[in-house]
Protein backbone atom coordinates (compact mmCIF):
# COMPACT_ATOMS: atom_id res chain seq x y z
CA UNK A 1 0.00 0.00 0.00
CA UNK A 2 1.05 3.61 -0.51
CA UNK A 3 2.60 5.72 2.21
CA UNK A 4 0.39 8.63 1.81
CA UNK A 5 -2.33 9.31 4.89
CA UNK A 6 -5.44 11.19 5.27
CA UNK A 7 -3.68 14.35 6.71
CA UNK A 8 -4.77 15.45 10.37
CA UNK A 9 -5.94 11.75 11.54
CA UNK A 10 -3.93 9.12 13.30
CA UNK A 11 -4.59 5.76 12.34
CA UNK A 12 -5.71 3.41 15.20
CA UNK A 13 -6.54 0.21 13.99
CA UNK A 14 -7.49 -1.56 10.55
CA UNK A 15 -11.20 -2.12 10.32
CA UNK A 16 -11.26 -4.29 7.00
CA UNK A 17 -9.01 -4.52 3.56
CA UNK A 18 -9.84 -5.87 -0.07
CA UNK A 19 -8.51 -5.87 -3.39
CA UNK A 20 -10.28 -2.39 -4.24
CA UNK A 21 -8.82 -0.69 -1.10
CA UNK A 22 -8.52 -0.97 2.94
CA UNK A 23 -10.85 1.01 5.40
CA UNK A 24 -9.14 2.21 9.54
CA UNK A 25 -10.50 3.43 12.17
CA UNK A 26 -9.03 6.79 12.76
CA UNK A 27 -9.01 9.34 15.18
CA UNK A 28 -8.97 13.45 14.14
CA UNK A 29 -6.29 15.42 15.50
CA UNK A 30 -7.03 18.27 16.33
CA UNK A 31 -10.65 17.35 18.11
CA UNK A 32 -9.90 13.87 19.30
CA UNK A 33 -13.21 12.70 17.28
CA UNK A 34 -12.96 9.01 15.50
CA UNK A 35 -13.62 8.57 11.95
CA UNK A 36 -13.59 5.52 9.43
CA UNK A 37 -11.58 6.12 6.69
CA UNK A 38 -11.55 4.04 3.16
CA UNK A 39 -8.78 4.85 1.42
CA UNK A 40 -8.95 2.75 -2.54
CA UNK A 41 -6.14 0.59 -3.27
CA UNK A 42 -2.72 1.41 -4.46
CA UNK A 43 -3.10 -0.42 -7.62
CA UNK A 44 -6.41 0.81 -8.53
CA UNK A 45 -4.97 4.40 -8.35
CA UNK A 46 -4.29 4.71 -11.43
CA UNK A 47 -7.40 3.38 -13.27
CA UNK A 48 -9.45 6.48 -14.13
CA UNK A 49 -12.86 4.26 -13.92
CA UNK A 50 -12.00 2.57 -9.96
CA UNK A 51 -11.04 6.58 -9.79
CA UNK A 52 -14.67 7.85 -10.60
CA UNK A 53 -16.55 5.48 -9.02
CA UNK A 54 -14.88 6.29 -5.61
CA UNK A 55 -15.92 9.81 -6.27
CA UNK A 56 -19.40 8.76 -7.47
CA UNK A 57 -19.79 6.82 -3.54
CA UNK A 58 -18.46 9.96 -1.99
CA UNK A 59 -20.69 12.37 -3.95
CA UNK A 60 -23.64 9.70 -3.63
CA UNK A 61 -23.48 9.92 0.53
CA UNK A 62 -22.74 13.84 0.12
CA UNK A 63 -26.33 13.72 -0.60
CA UNK A 64 -27.85 11.92 1.99
CA UNK A 65 -28.06 13.07 5.88
CA UNK A 66 -30.00 10.65 7.40
CA UNK A 67 -29.53 9.31 11.16
CA UNK A 68 -30.09 5.71 9.98
CA UNK A 69 -26.79 6.06 7.51
CA UNK A 70 -23.49 6.71 8.08
CA UNK A 71 -22.28 9.64 7.52
CA UNK A 72 -19.95 11.40 4.87
CA UNK A 73 -16.82 13.88 6.10
CA UNK A 74 -15.11 14.42 3.12
CA UNK A 75 -13.48 13.20 0.20
CA UNK A 76 -9.76 13.46 0.16
CA UNK A 77 -7.68 13.08 -2.91
CA UNK A 78 -4.38 13.96 -4.65
CA UNK A 79 -1.49 11.95 -6.71
CA UNK A 80 -0.80 9.79 -4.45
CA UNK A 81 -3.85 8.81 -2.97
CA UNK A 82 -7.63 9.05 -2.50
CA UNK A 83 -9.85 8.28 0.88
CA UNK A 84 -13.20 8.80 1.71
CA UNK A 85 -13.85 10.06 5.60
CA UNK A 86 -17.28 8.99 7.17
CA UNK A 87 -19.11 8.22 10.36
CA UNK A 88 -17.06 5.67 12.41
CA UNK A 89 -20.29 3.81 13.71
CA UNK A 90 -19.54 1.37 16.97
CA UNK A 91 -21.33 -1.42 17.13
CA UNK A 92 -21.08 -5.22 15.23
CA UNK A 93 -22.50 -6.38 11.67
CA UNK A 94 -25.92 -8.27 11.78
CA UNK A 95 -23.67 -10.63 10.08
CA UNK A 96 -21.73 -11.25 13.18
CA UNK A 97 -25.15 -10.84 15.19
CA UNK A 98 -26.49 -13.91 12.92
CA UNK A 99 -23.38 -15.69 13.73
CA UNK A 100 -23.35 -15.54 17.37
CA UNK A 101 -26.74 -15.73 17.92
CA UNK A 102 -28.45 -17.71 15.49
CA UNK A 103 -32.07 -16.90 14.13
CA UNK A 104 -33.59 -14.03 15.90
CA UNK A 105 -37.45 -13.11 16.78
CA UNK A 106 -39.94 -11.91 14.85
CA UNK A 107 -40.26 -8.44 16.57
CA UNK A 108 -36.03 -8.51 16.62
CA UNK A 109 -36.17 -8.83 12.97
CA UNK A 110 -38.76 -6.77 12.31
CA UNK A 111 -36.89 -3.98 14.47
CA UNK A 112 -33.74 -3.99 12.39
CA UNK A 113 -35.18 -4.31 9.14
CA UNK A 114 -37.25 -1.09 9.71
CA UNK A 115 -33.79 0.73 10.90
CA UNK A 116 -31.97 -0.27 8.18
CA UNK A 117 -35.11 0.25 5.68
CA UNK A 118 -35.21 4.34 6.67
CA UNK A 119 -31.95 4.01 5.79
CA UNK A 120 -32.76 2.96 2.68
CA UNK A 121 -35.96 5.49 2.71
CA UNK A 122 -33.65 8.33 2.64
CA UNK A 123 -31.44 7.18 -0.26
CA UNK A 124 -34.69 5.95 -2.30
CA UNK A 125 -36.23 9.66 -1.90
CA UNK A 126 -32.98 10.71 -3.80
CA UNK A 127 -33.35 8.42 -6.29
CA UNK A 128 -30.26 6.11 -4.98
CA UNK A 129 -30.19 2.52 -5.23
CA UNK A 130 -28.18 0.72 -2.76
CA UNK A 131 -27.64 -2.24 -4.81
CA UNK A 132 -25.71 -4.16 -2.07
CA UNK A 133 -27.74 -4.82 1.10
CA UNK A 134 -27.00 -7.48 2.33
CA UNK A 135 -26.30 -8.51 6.65
CA UNK A 136 -22.76 -7.40 6.61
CA UNK A 137 -23.85 -3.83 5.46
CA UNK A 138 -26.18 -3.33 8.13
CA UNK A 139 -24.10 -2.18 11.34
CA UNK A 140 -26.45 -2.64 15.12
CA UNK A 141 -25.21 -0.71 17.68
CA UNK A 142 -24.92 -1.38 21.36
CA UNK A 143 -28.68 0.13 21.68
CA UNK A 144 -30.10 -2.22 19.44
CA UNK A 145 -30.59 0.07 16.56
CA UNK A 146 -29.13 0.28 13.75
CA UNK A 147 -27.32 2.08 10.70
CA UNK A 148 -26.50 1.28 7.04
CA UNK A 149 -23.09 1.26 5.24
CA UNK A 150 -21.07 0.72 2.08
CA UNK A 151 -22.87 2.68 -1.02
CA UNK A 152 -19.87 1.47 -3.10
CA UNK A 153 -21.73 0.37 -5.81
CA UNK A 154 -24.87 2.38 -5.48
CA UNK A 155 -26.33 4.00 -8.51
CA UNK A 156 -28.91 6.31 -9.33
CA UNK A 157 -32.22 4.61 -9.83
CA UNK A 158 -32.28 3.09 -13.42
CA UNK A 159 -28.50 2.18 -14.03
CA UNK A 160 -28.68 -1.59 -15.32
CA UNK A 161 -26.12 -4.31 -14.19
CA UNK A 162 -25.49 -7.10 -12.16
CA UNK A 163 -23.05 -5.81 -9.91
CA UNK A 164 -24.09 -6.54 -6.01
CA UNK A 165 -23.85 -9.55 -3.96
CA UNK A 166 -25.49 -12.97 -5.67
CA UNK A 167 -27.51 -14.09 -2.94
CA UNK A 168 -29.28 -10.99 -2.13
CA UNK A 169 -29.70 -10.12 -5.67
CA UNK A 170 -33.07 -9.31 -7.31
CA UNK A 171 -34.04 -10.79 -10.45
CA UNK A 172 -33.79 -7.88 -12.45
CA UNK A 173 -29.98 -7.54 -11.31
CA UNK A 174 -29.14 -10.89 -12.78
CA UNK A 175 -31.15 -10.06 -15.73
CA UNK A 176 -29.07 -6.79 -16.07
CA UNK A 177 -32.31 -4.51 -15.93
CA UNK A 178 -32.32 -1.25 -14.51
CA UNK A 179 -32.29 -0.89 -10.68
CA UNK A 180 -34.89 0.50 -9.08
CA UNK A 181 -35.96 1.01 -5.20
CA UNK A 182 -37.80 -2.48 -5.89
CA UNK A 183 -34.66 -3.55 -6.18
CA UNK A 184 -33.18 -2.80 -2.48
CA UNK A 185 -36.37 -4.09 -1.15
CA UNK A 186 -35.93 -7.31 -2.60
CA UNK A 187 -32.59 -7.86 -0.77
CA UNK A 188 -33.97 -6.65 2.85
CA UNK A 189 -36.83 -8.93 1.98
CA UNK A 190 -33.57 -11.92 1.54
CA UNK A 191 -32.22 -10.82 4.64
CA UNK A 192 -35.44 -10.46 7.17
CA UNK A 193 -36.16 -13.86 5.79
CA UNK A 194 -31.97 -14.71 6.71
CA UNK A 195 -32.63 -13.08 10.10
CA UNK A 196 -36.03 -15.01 11.20
CA UNK A 197 -35.15 -18.97 9.95
CA UNK A 198 -31.22 -18.67 10.41
CA UNK A 199 -30.72 -19.18 6.74
CA UNK A 200 -31.03 -17.72 3.26
CA UNK A 201 -34.21 -18.46 1.05
CA UNK A 202 -32.03 -19.82 -1.93
CA UNK A 203 -28.99 -21.88 -2.56
CA UNK A 204 -27.33 -23.70 -4.61
CA UNK A 205 -24.12 -25.11 -5.91
CA UNK A 206 -22.59 -22.38 -8.30
CA UNK A 207 -24.01 -18.88 -9.82
CA UNK A 208 -25.79 -20.37 -12.48
CA UNK A 209 -27.87 -22.14 -10.41
CA UNK A 210 -28.50 -19.28 -7.67
CA UNK A 211 -29.38 -17.10 -10.42
CA UNK A 212 -31.89 -19.81 -11.72
CA UNK A 213 -33.46 -19.95 -7.96
CA UNK A 214 -33.81 -16.36 -8.03
CA UNK A 215 -35.44 -16.08 -11.44
CA UNK A 216 -37.81 -18.87 -11.06
CA UNK A 217 -38.02 -20.91 -7.80
CA UNK A 218 -41.43 -20.69 -5.38
CA UNK A 219 -41.07 -18.30 -2.61
CA UNK A 220 -40.36 -20.10 0.47
CA UNK A 221 -42.93 -18.32 2.79
CA UNK A 222 -43.56 -21.55 4.83
CA UNK A 223 -40.39 -21.56 6.50
CA UNK A 224 -41.38 -18.15 7.86
CA UNK A 225 -44.38 -17.87 10.88
CA UNK A 226 -47.62 -17.23 9.33
CA UNK A 227 -47.99 -13.35 10.37
CA UNK A 228 -44.77 -12.27 8.44
CA UNK A 229 -45.67 -14.51 5.51
CA UNK A 230 -47.55 -11.40 3.20
CA UNK A 231 -43.95 -9.09 4.01
CA UNK A 232 -41.80 -12.20 2.17
CA UNK A 233 -44.76 -13.13 -0.66
CA UNK A 234 -44.46 -9.20 -1.01
CA UNK A 235 -40.82 -8.45 -0.91
CA UNK A 236 -39.54 -11.35 -2.47
CA UNK A 237 -42.17 -11.05 -5.85
CA UNK A 238 -40.20 -12.14 -8.88
CA UNK A 239 -41.96 -8.83 -10.73
CA UNK A 240 -40.39 -5.62 -9.08
CA UNK A 241 -43.90 -4.25 -9.59
CA UNK A 242 -45.21 -6.60 -7.62
CA UNK A 243 -43.23 -5.79 -4.67
CA UNK A 244 -43.68 -3.10 -1.88
CA UNK A 245 -42.08 0.44 -4.60
CA UNK A 246 -39.84 1.26 -2.15
CA UNK A 247 -38.56 0.96 1.13
CA UNK A 248 -40.83 3.74 2.60
CA UNK A 249 -43.35 1.37 1.47
CA UNK A 250 -42.27 -1.57 2.92
CA UNK A 251 -41.78 0.02 6.37
CA UNK A 252 -45.58 1.13 6.15
CA UNK A 253 -46.46 -2.64 5.44
CA UNK A 254 -43.67 -3.92 7.88
CA UNK A 255 -45.22 -1.30 10.80
CA UNK A 256 -49.28 -2.86 9.77
CA UNK A 257 -48.25 -6.14 9.81
CA UNK A 258 -46.06 -6.06 13.31
CA UNK A 259 -48.40 -4.01 14.99
CA UNK A 260 -51.24 -6.63 14.13
CA UNK A 261 -49.49 -9.82 14.88
CA UNK A 262 -47.41 -8.89 18.05
CA UNK A 263 -48.86 -5.70 19.67
CA UNK A 264 -48.07 -2.23 19.92
CA UNK A 265 -44.74 -2.98 22.01
CA UNK A 266 -42.89 -4.64 19.24
CA UNK A 267 -40.41 -2.53 18.64
CA UNK A 268 -39.71 -2.02 21.73
CA UNK A 269 -39.39 -5.77 22.86
CA UNK A 270 -37.40 -6.34 19.42
CA UNK A 271 -34.73 -3.76 20.13
CA UNK A 272 -33.96 -4.36 23.74
CA UNK A 273 -33.28 -8.12 21.89
CA UNK A 274 -31.01 -6.62 19.46
CA UNK A 275 -29.14 -4.70 22.54
CA UNK A 276 -28.94 -7.75 23.96
CA UNK A 277 -27.58 -9.45 21.23
CA UNK A 278 -25.12 -6.86 19.95
CA UNK A 279 -23.95 -6.47 23.90
CA UNK A 280 -22.55 -9.89 23.72
CA UNK A 281 -20.24 -8.68 20.54
CA UNK A 282 -19.50 -5.68 22.25
CA UNK A 283 -15.50 -5.60 22.80
CA UNK A 284 -15.70 -6.44 18.65
CA UNK A 285 -16.34 -2.83 18.40
CA UNK A 286 -14.15 -0.48 17.19
CA UNK A 287 -14.87 2.06 18.81
CA UNK A 288 -15.45 0.28 22.27
CA UNK A 289 -12.39 -2.03 21.68
CA UNK A 290 -9.90 0.96 22.30
CA UNK A 291 -11.72 2.66 25.18
CA UNK A 292 -13.33 5.18 22.87
CA UNK A 293 -16.74 4.23 22.84
CA UNK A 294 -19.64 2.38 25.27
CA UNK A 295 -20.65 0.09 22.54
CA UNK A 296 -23.61 2.57 22.04
CA UNK A 297 -24.41 3.98 25.52
CA UNK A 298 -23.44 7.65 24.81
CA UNK A 299 -25.80 7.56 21.73
CA UNK A 300 -28.81 7.89 23.61
CA UNK A 301 -27.97 11.56 25.45
CA UNK A 302 -26.31 12.30 21.91
CA UNK A 303 -29.13 10.92 20.06
CA UNK A 304 -32.24 12.41 21.99
CA UNK A 305 -32.89 15.96 20.63
CA UNK A 306 -32.25 14.45 17.17
CA UNK A 307 -34.95 11.88 17.96
CA UNK A 308 -36.82 13.33 15.33
CA UNK A 309 -34.54 12.80 12.65
CA UNK A 310 -31.78 15.34 12.87
CA UNK A 311 -29.01 13.23 12.88
CA UNK A 312 -26.78 15.80 13.73
CA UNK A 313 -24.71 14.05 16.80
CA UNK A 314 -23.81 10.79 14.54
CA UNK A 315 -21.21 12.54 13.41
CA UNK A 316 -18.76 12.29 16.07
CA UNK A 317 -18.35 8.79 15.02
CA UNK A 318 -20.31 7.30 17.87
CA UNK A 319 -23.20 6.19 16.32
CA UNK A 320 -25.62 9.11 18.37
CA UNK A 321 -28.26 9.98 15.89
CA UNK A 322 -31.78 9.41 17.47
CA UNK A 323 -33.73 7.01 15.87
CA UNK A 324 -36.85 6.70 17.65
CA UNK A 325 -38.44 9.99 16.31
CA UNK A 326 -38.93 8.87 13.38
CA UNK A 327 -40.76 6.16 14.08
CA UNK A 328 -43.11 8.11 15.85
CA UNK A 329 -43.12 5.82 19.06
CA UNK A 330 -42.30 8.33 21.94
CA UNK A 331 -40.11 5.74 24.40
CA UNK A 332 -38.11 3.09 23.30
CA UNK A 333 -37.08 2.18 26.39
CA UNK A 334 -34.28 1.99 28.83
CA UNK A 335 -31.93 -0.96 27.29
CA UNK A 336 -29.38 -2.95 29.81
CA UNK A 337 -27.88 -1.18 32.61
CA UNK A 338 -28.79 1.11 35.82
CA UNK A 339 -29.24 4.91 34.44
CA UNK A 340 -31.61 7.82 34.98
CA UNK A 341 -33.24 9.57 32.70
CA UNK A 342 -35.50 12.99 33.15
CA UNK A 343 -37.72 14.69 30.43
CA UNK A 344 -38.14 18.24 29.61
CA UNK A 345 -39.57 20.30 26.95
CA UNK A 346 -39.57 17.76 24.11
CA UNK A 347 -36.20 16.24 25.11
CA UNK A 348 -34.38 13.34 27.27
CA UNK A 349 -31.40 14.04 29.64
CA UNK A 350 -29.65 10.48 30.17
CA UNK A 351 -27.32 9.10 33.13
CA UNK A 352 -25.48 5.68 32.32
CA UNK A 353 -24.44 3.53 35.22
CA UNK A 354 -22.63 1.19 32.82
CA UNK A 355 -22.91 -0.95 29.91
CA UNK A 356 -25.41 -0.38 27.16
CA UNK A 357 -28.10 1.68 27.82
CA UNK A 358 -30.12 4.74 25.94
CA UNK A 359 -33.56 6.15 26.70
CA UNK A 360 -35.29 8.13 23.60
CA UNK A 361 -38.48 10.48 24.33
CA UNK A 362 -40.23 12.18 21.88
CA UNK A 363 -42.75 15.06 22.80
CA UNK A 364 -46.42 14.52 21.66
CA UNK A 365 -46.72 17.84 20.30
CA UNK A 366 -42.81 17.61 18.21
CA UNK A 367 -43.04 17.66 14.61
CA UNK A 368 -42.82 14.37 12.82
CA UNK A 369 -41.18 14.41 9.46
CA UNK A 370 -42.49 13.93 6.20
CA UNK A 371 -42.18 10.59 4.47
CA UNK A 372 -43.15 9.77 1.06
CA UNK A 373 -44.69 6.52 0.04
CA UNK A 374 -46.42 4.45 -2.64
CA UNK A 375 -49.66 3.29 -1.66
CA UNK A 376 -52.36 1.31 -3.49
CA UNK A 377 -55.17 2.83 -5.62
CA UNK A 378 -58.13 1.01 -6.54
CA UNK A 379 -60.93 3.53 -7.90
CA UNK A 380 -64.37 1.88 -8.16
CA UNK A 381 -65.26 0.94 -11.44
CA UNK A 382 -67.78 3.79 -13.56
CA UNK A 383 -70.19 3.44 -16.30
CA UNK A 384 -69.21 6.27 -18.51
CA UNK A 385 -72.04 5.37 -21.09
CA UNK A 386 -72.62 2.68 -23.92
CA UNK A 387 -71.83 -0.23 -22.24
CA UNK A 388 -68.38 1.55 -21.52
CA UNK A 389 -66.75 1.38 -18.17
CA UNK A 390 -63.63 3.01 -16.61
CA UNK A 391 -61.18 2.09 -13.93
CA UNK A 392 -58.19 3.57 -12.37
CA UNK A 393 -55.66 1.07 -10.67
CA UNK A 394 -51.68 0.78 -9.51
CA UNK A 395 -50.52 3.06 -6.99
CA UNK A 396 -50.19 6.66 -6.36
CA UNK A 397 -47.67 8.95 -4.20
CA UNK A 398 -49.18 9.88 -0.78
CA UNK A 399 -47.33 12.32 1.98
CA UNK A 400 -47.49 11.50 5.76
CA UNK A 401 -46.09 13.14 8.71
CA UNK A 402 -45.69 16.71 9.40
CA UNK A 403 -48.95 19.25 9.50
CA UNK A 404 -51.85 17.21 8.08
CA UNK A 405 -53.42 19.87 6.72
CA UNK A 406 -50.19 20.44 4.52
CA UNK A 407 -50.46 16.91 4.28
CA UNK A 408 -53.66 17.18 2.39
CA UNK A 409 -53.04 20.01 -0.04
CA UNK A 410 -49.39 18.14 -0.75
CA UNK A 411 -51.70 14.74 -1.40
CA UNK A 412 -54.49 16.83 -3.35
CA UNK A 413 -51.87 18.40 -5.47
CA UNK A 414 -49.54 14.94 -6.12
CA UNK A 415 -53.27 13.17 -7.23
CA UNK A 416 -54.15 16.53 -9.26
CA UNK A 417 -52.76 15.31 -12.72
CA UNK A 418 -54.04 11.92 -13.02
CA UNK A 419 -57.51 13.44 -11.85
CA UNK A 420 -57.14 15.39 -14.84
CA UNK A 421 -55.89 12.28 -16.77
CA UNK A 422 -58.51 10.77 -16.26
CA UNK A 423 -62.02 13.26 -16.45
CA UNK A 424 -60.10 13.41 -20.54
CA UNK A 425 -60.36 10.06 -20.89
CA UNK A 426 -63.14 9.07 -19.89
CA UNK A 427 -65.06 11.66 -21.68
CA UNK A 428 -62.77 10.53 -24.65
CA UNK A 429 -63.91 6.98 -24.34
CA UNK A 430 -67.14 7.81 -24.34
CA UNK A 431 -67.43 8.49 -27.81
CA UNK A 432 -65.27 5.56 -28.96
CA UNK A 433 -64.38 1.74 -28.25
CA UNK A 434 -66.26 -0.55 -25.89
CA UNK A 435 -65.72 -2.60 -22.88
CA UNK A 436 -64.16 -1.99 -20.13
CA UNK A 437 -61.12 0.00 -19.70
CA UNK A 438 -58.53 0.44 -16.86
CA UNK A 439 -56.06 2.97 -16.13
CA UNK A 440 -52.79 1.02 -15.00
CA UNK A 441 -50.31 3.67 -13.29
CA UNK A 442 -47.10 3.64 -12.02
CA UNK A 443 -45.28 5.67 -9.82
CA UNK A 444 -41.60 7.02 -9.56
CA UNK A 445 -39.75 9.38 -7.29
CA UNK A 446 -37.66 11.43 -9.04
CA UNK A 447 -36.53 13.58 -6.75
CA UNK A 448 -36.78 14.41 -3.21
CA UNK A 449 -35.30 17.21 -0.96
CA UNK A 450 -36.45 18.61 1.94
CA UNK A 451 -38.20 21.66 -0.25
CA UNK A 452 -39.32 19.78 -2.90
CA UNK A 453 -40.86 16.46 -4.04
CA UNK A 454 -41.16 15.19 -8.07
CA UNK A 455 -42.92 12.45 -8.84
CA UNK A 456 -43.58 10.60 -12.51
CA UNK A 457 -46.83 8.79 -13.11
CA UNK A 458 -46.36 5.83 -16.18
CA UNK A 459 -49.67 5.49 -17.62
CA UNK A 460 -51.00 2.60 -19.04
CA UNK A 461 -54.57 2.16 -20.40
CA UNK A 462 -55.94 -1.26 -20.57
CA UNK A 463 -58.39 -2.01 -23.59
CA UNK A 464 -59.71 -1.65 -26.82
CA UNK A 465 -58.28 1.68 -28.08
CA UNK A 466 -55.51 3.27 -30.54
CA UNK A 467 -52.60 4.70 -29.85
CA UNK A 468 -51.12 7.75 -27.88
CA UNK A 469 -53.03 7.22 -24.90
CA UNK A 470 -50.11 6.92 -22.68
CA UNK A 471 -48.95 9.99 -22.17
CA UNK A 472 -46.65 9.79 -18.15
CA UNK A 473 -48.36 12.26 -15.93
CA UNK A 474 -46.19 14.21 -13.79
CA UNK A 475 -45.69 16.73 -10.95
CA UNK A 476 -43.50 18.63 -8.73
CA UNK A 477 -44.72 19.90 -5.32
CA UNK A 478 -43.28 22.44 -2.68
CA UNK A 479 -43.38 20.41 0.41
CA UNK A 480 -43.14 23.95 2.31
CA UNK A 481 -46.53 25.27 0.93
CA UNK A 482 -48.24 22.53 -1.16
CA UNK A 483 -47.69 24.60 -4.31
CA UNK A 484 -47.64 22.30 -7.35
CA UNK A 485 -45.84 22.88 -10.87
CA UNK A 486 -46.52 21.26 -13.57
CA UNK A 487 -44.67 21.55 -16.84
CA UNK A 488 -45.65 25.46 -17.87
CA UNK A 489 -45.36 26.02 -14.22
CA UNK A 490 -41.30 25.43 -13.84
CA UNK A 491 -40.21 28.34 -16.57
CA UNK A 492 -39.61 31.62 -16.02
CA UNK A 493 -41.87 32.79 -18.92
CA UNK A 494 -43.97 29.79 -19.94
CA UNK A 495 -45.42 31.48 -23.28
CA UNK A 496 -44.49 30.52 -26.61
CA UNK A 497 -41.49 32.64 -27.49
CA UNK A 498 -40.21 32.05 -23.60
CA UNK A 499 -40.39 27.95 -23.89
CA UNK A 500 -39.13 27.96 -27.94
CA UNK A 501 -35.60 27.67 -27.25
CA UNK A 502 -36.46 23.90 -25.65
CA UNK A 503 -37.23 22.51 -28.90
CA UNK A 504 -33.54 22.15 -29.67
CA UNK A 505 -32.12 21.17 -26.56
CA UNK A 506 -35.03 18.85 -26.28
CA UNK A 507 -33.92 17.28 -29.50
CA UNK A 508 -30.59 16.85 -28.67
CA UNK A 509 -31.16 14.20 -26.53
CA UNK A 510 -33.58 12.07 -28.23
CA UNK A 511 -32.37 8.96 -30.25
CA UNK A 512 -31.56 10.20 -33.68
CA UNK A 513 -31.45 13.77 -32.60
CA UNK A 514 -34.70 14.21 -33.71
CA UNK A 515 -38.43 14.09 -32.46
CA UNK A 516 -39.54 11.63 -34.50
CA UNK A 517 -35.90 9.63 -36.71
CA UNK A 518 -37.82 8.37 -39.96
CA UNK A 519 -40.51 10.62 -40.06
CA UNK A 520 -40.83 11.57 -43.90
CA UNK A 521 -41.48 14.98 -42.49
CA UNK A 522 -38.65 15.22 -40.36
CA UNK A 523 -40.12 15.42 -37.25
CA UNK A 524 -40.74 18.64 -37.66
CA UNK A 525 -43.25 19.33 -34.70
CA UNK A 526 -42.12 21.58 -31.86
CA UNK A 527 -43.08 20.32 -28.41
CA UNK A 528 -42.78 23.81 -26.85
CA UNK A 529 -46.03 25.11 -28.39
CA UNK A 530 -47.96 21.71 -26.66
CA UNK A 531 -46.44 23.19 -23.47
CA UNK A 532 -49.50 24.91 -22.68
CA UNK A 533 -52.05 22.32 -23.64
CA UNK A 534 -50.73 19.86 -21.67
CA UNK A 535 -49.59 17.26 -23.85
CA UNK A 536 -45.72 17.49 -23.00
CA UNK A 537 -44.97 16.37 -19.10
CA UNK A 538 -42.25 17.99 -17.62
CA UNK A 539 -40.65 17.36 -13.71
CA UNK A 540 -37.51 18.53 -11.78
CA UNK A 541 -34.92 15.12 -11.25
CA UNK A 542 -31.73 15.46 -9.39
CA UNK A 543 -29.62 15.84 -12.75
CA UNK A 544 -31.67 17.80 -15.26
CA UNK A 545 -35.83 18.13 -16.00
CA UNK A 546 -37.40 14.96 -17.33
CA UNK A 547 -39.63 15.70 -20.33
CA UNK A 548 -42.40 13.15 -22.18
CA UNK A 549 -44.42 13.57 -25.48
CA UNK A 550 -45.35 11.83 -28.58
CA UNK A 551 -43.14 12.08 -31.50
CA UNK A 552 -44.45 13.76 -34.71
CA UNK A 553 -47.36 15.78 -32.52
CA UNK A 554 -48.77 17.23 -35.39
CA UNK A 555 -50.51 14.82 -37.65
CA UNK A 556 -49.70 11.02 -36.68
CA UNK A 557 -48.79 10.92 -32.94
CA UNK A 558 -48.34 7.19 -32.93
CA UNK A 559 -45.81 7.19 -35.83
CA UNK A 560 -42.93 7.83 -33.43
CA UNK A 561 -44.36 6.46 -29.99
CA UNK A 562 -43.64 8.08 -26.46
CA UNK A 563 -40.53 10.23 -26.21
CA UNK A 564 -38.99 10.50 -22.81
CA UNK A 565 -35.90 12.25 -21.90
CA UNK A 566 -33.65 14.28 -19.63
CA UNK A 567 -32.46 17.71 -20.26
CA UNK A 568 -29.44 18.60 -18.16
CA UNK A 569 -30.04 21.93 -15.90
CA UNK A 570 -26.82 23.01 -17.48
CA UNK A 571 -28.81 23.67 -20.80
CA UNK A 572 -32.38 25.29 -19.37
CA UNK A 573 -31.09 26.31 -16.05
CA UNK A 574 -31.70 29.98 -16.94
CA UNK A 575 -34.91 28.97 -18.41
CA UNK A 576 -36.25 27.78 -14.96
CA UNK A 577 -37.83 29.59 -11.79
CA UNK A 578 -34.36 30.37 -9.76
CA UNK A 579 -36.13 29.02 -6.52
CA UNK A 580 -36.90 25.50 -7.97
CA UNK A 581 -33.43 25.73 -9.58
CA UNK A 582 -31.91 26.33 -6.12
CA UNK A 583 -34.11 23.85 -4.34
CA UNK A 584 -32.90 21.07 -6.11
CA UNK A 585 -30.84 18.74 -3.89
CA UNK A 586 -26.75 17.56 -4.85
CA UNK A 587 -25.55 17.92 -6.84
CA UNK A 588 -26.25 20.98 -7.36
CA UNK A 589 -26.59 21.95 -11.11
CA UNK A 590 -24.27 23.59 -13.18
CA UNK A 591 -25.83 27.18 -13.85
CA UNK A 592 -25.50 27.59 -17.61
Amino acid sequence: MTGWRVPGYSELRALGEGAQGRVVLARHDATGRPAAIKYLGESLLGDARFRERFRGEAELLSRLRNPFVAQLFGLVENPGGAAIVMEAVDGASLKAVLAERGPLEPEAALAVLKGSLLGLAAAHDLGIVHRDYKPANVIVRGDGLSKLIDFGIAVDAGASGRSGTPVYMAPEQWRDEPASPATDVYAAACVFFECVTGRRPYTAEDQAGLMGRHLTAPIPVEDVPEPLRPLIERGLAKNPWDRPMGAAAFVSELESVAASAYGAGWEGRGVRTLAGAAAALSMLFPLTALGLGSGGASAGAAGAAGAAGAGSAGAAGTGGAGTAGVAGKGVLGTLGAKGTAAVAGGAAAVAVGGGAAVYVAVADDEPKPVTAGFVALSEPRQDIGGGKTFQAQGRIVRVAGGDPALNRKINQALRAPLEQRWTKTRKALAGIGRGGYTDVVKPEILLRSDRLLSVWYGVLLQGERGSSWDLSQAVTVDLRTGASYRAPDLFRVPTAQGLRPLDEKIKTHLPGRDFCPGDPLGGTDNPSAFVKAGEVTMALTPKGVRVAFYGSILGYAEACGLRDTVVPYAEVGDMLKPALLKAVPYPSPRRS
